[in-house]
């Protein structure tokens, strides 16, 4: 049985300059996203973020909120062999500070801090 365990470890809004980047956030605010994935089942599992990670808030229906940015330190998109685990960080697109990260239609979700 494939079963992944995912932890969050830090939540950070940030500029384009934090992350090193000229573009802009398409929603309004970028936040790097640090997790922890890990393989907790018998069987290989796989993550990828891209395209699968919406964010929504009381006022705005769900959004994609995966971008292309990037910052160092592991890669998460993976194949996550038994017992295998990565920490890294997603660069996000929210449309404001709070709201709900939401993978895969309701795999895990993320409540974001309102500052």
């Amino acid at each position: 049985m494939t079963k992944m365990q995912v932890t969050v470890k830090d939540v950070k809004y940030v500029d384009p300059t934090d992350i090193g980047t000229t573009n802009e956030p398409t929603l309004g605010q970028f936040v790097v996203l640090t997790l922890t994935i890990k393989n907790v089942g018998s069987k290989p599992g796989d993550f990828a973020g891209y395209g699968l990670i919406t964010w929504e808030d009381a006022n705005t229906a769900a959004q994609d909120a995966t971008t292309l940015e990037t910052v160092d330190g592991p890669e998460l998109d993976t194949t996550y062999k038994p017992g295998q685990s990565v920490t890294g960080s997603l660069v996000l697109d929210v449309g404001a500070k709070g709201g709900t990260l939401d993978y895969q239609g309701g795999t895990f979700t993320v409540e974001l801090p309102s500052s």
